[in-house]
């Protein structure tokens, strides 16, 4: 199973990706999906956007169990996670929530 809100995440985050590196020359984010929680017994799916440049990473969980709301957390790509993670209502989330994400966090990537 994934959850249901999986397929407009990944829409969003693409669209929000590619205005990213339109805009921005130095900001070229890397976008993962992943099921491995599942795989781990976790009824959750993850996504992550780095920066590959600055080693900042977005980190977007989707529960099962809070299925309307996105889980999400500023952090580095080579460091783990806190439990801090921040939440937002999907039905508030949209492309401009993402791109201001990726711009305001990613913006000093040079």
């Amino acid at each position: 199973m994934t959850h249901k809100h999986l397929k407009a995440l990944c829409d969003l985050t693409s669209a929000s990706h590619a205005r990213i590196q339109q805009d921005f020359e130095t900001i070229n984010p890397v976008v993962s999906v992943s099921q491995k929680m599942r795989a781990g017994g976790i009824p959750a799916d993850a996504m992550t956007i780095d920066c590959l440049k600055s080693g900042k990473r977005i980190i977007i969980i989707l529960h099962d169990q809070q299925p309307d709301i996105l889980s999400y957390q500023f952090s580095f790509k080579d460091k783990d996670p806190t439990d801090d993670f921040e939440q937002i209502p999907f039905t508030e989330f949209s492309e401009a929530t993402i791109y201001a994400w990726m711009k305001d966090y990613f913006a000093n990537a040079d």
